[in-house]
């Protein structure tokens, strides 16, 4: 005990010798340790960052990095002694873009183009809309640029474009199903159900599909396919359908023809159509236009021959009636 009356160690007795004691007295001898040896255990770990630990510098440089500098230094002294002698040109017409023929020197080429989903368009319209030919590398296309150029083409609702590495290209397509053509001021052009044009008639392959003229003959397209269907036998003779003040129709026939419809009942005033057909084979005489507009009676216009003739047969004709001899 000191003057005070404190302890100037524990109270715990540890017998001499034993491990306990040991280390109280090896912690009690190292400089600057706590006099308290027991409540030393408790002290706050600090760790401690040494300075040139980090990782070497071999390990950070990204791998192939040497490889790729080398393979760009070279490519640009290549372009550039192209461009200083003049030859940069005829390069690129011979072998396209200096990056797209250096990726295929390493087999990154575009050398196969797969299409799925078409039916109207051909292979090589597909490849021309794409802007797709064998002097372009398959690393260095721009798919969303294709898809784009592809979905300009009013034939192609939707598109998708995919690489498959090394040279694979994938090109998925869903195209405008054309439905019947259109004829407006002297232009005709291929449509879609729905009216939506499509492109330009250019193509002999749409010539059988149901034609219409006019004014928002398109958006009536589907009225029209149905009175062809409610033709019958007639069917195949039936031409065009032309839209009338955008209400009905009039149907041109392949003899020439005009059967005007009324803008109700259509359908029925095609099948009065087809019973004259039947009994009295009316589109084989001298009749340029037929009239079912109206429900209870046929009005037709003669030929100028035929009116003639029946002109000619009139006068001929005695009439009875008063102050006459019969």
């Amino acid at each position: 005990m000191d003057g005070g009356g404190r302890y100037l160690q524990p109270m715990t007795a540890y017998r001499a010798g034993s491990p306990v004691a040991r280390a109280t007295a090896a912690e009690s001898r190292r400089p600057g340790a706590s006099r308290f040896g027991f409540f030393s255990k408790f002290r706050p770990s600090r760790s401690v960052r040494r300075r040139g630990s980090r990782q070497p510098i071999e390990r950070r440089i990204p791998r192939y990095l040497g490889t790729v500098l080398t393979l760009g230094f070279f490519g640009a002294v290549a372009v550039t002694g192209l461009w200083q002698g003049g030859h940069l040109n005829d390069f690129i017409r011979q072998n396209g873009e200096p990056h797209h023929a250096l990726a295929r020197f390493f087999g990154l080429g575009l050398e196969q183009i797969t299409i799925s989903g078409i039916s109207q368009m051909r292979e090589s319209e597909v490849l021309a809309a794409a802007g797709l030919d064998s002097k372009l590398s398959l690393v260095f296309l721009d798919v969303n640029g294709v898809r784009e150029r592809l979905e300009r083409v009013p034939m192609v609702k939707s598109a998708t474009v995919r690489k498959l590495y090394p040279n694979e290209l994938v090109i998925g397509l869903t195209e405008r199903e054309p439905y019947a053509i259109w004829q407006l001021k002297g232009e005709l052009f291929v449509i879609a159900a729905d009216g939506t044009v499509i492109d330009l008639m250019q193509d002999a392959r749409y010539a059988d599909l149901p034609f219409v003229v006019g004014e928002e003959a398109n958006k009536r397209s589907k009225d029209y396919v149905a009175l062809l269907e409610a033709a019958g036998p007639l069917k195949g003779r039936i031409r065009a359908g032309m839209m009338v003040a955008g209400r009905r129709w009039n149907l041109k026939m392949d003899n020439g023809m005009d059967v005007s419809l009324p803008e109700l009942g259509a359908a029925d005033a095609v099948a009065r159509l087809v019973k004259l057909e039947r009994e009295q084979r009316i589109l084989e005489k001298d009749v340029l236009a037929v009239d079912l507009r109206m429900a209870d009676r046929v009005v037709v216009r003669l030929t100028e021959e035929a009116a003639s003739a029946r002109a000619e047969a009139l006068k001929k004709k005695p009439v009875r009636g008063k102050g006459v001899e019969t």
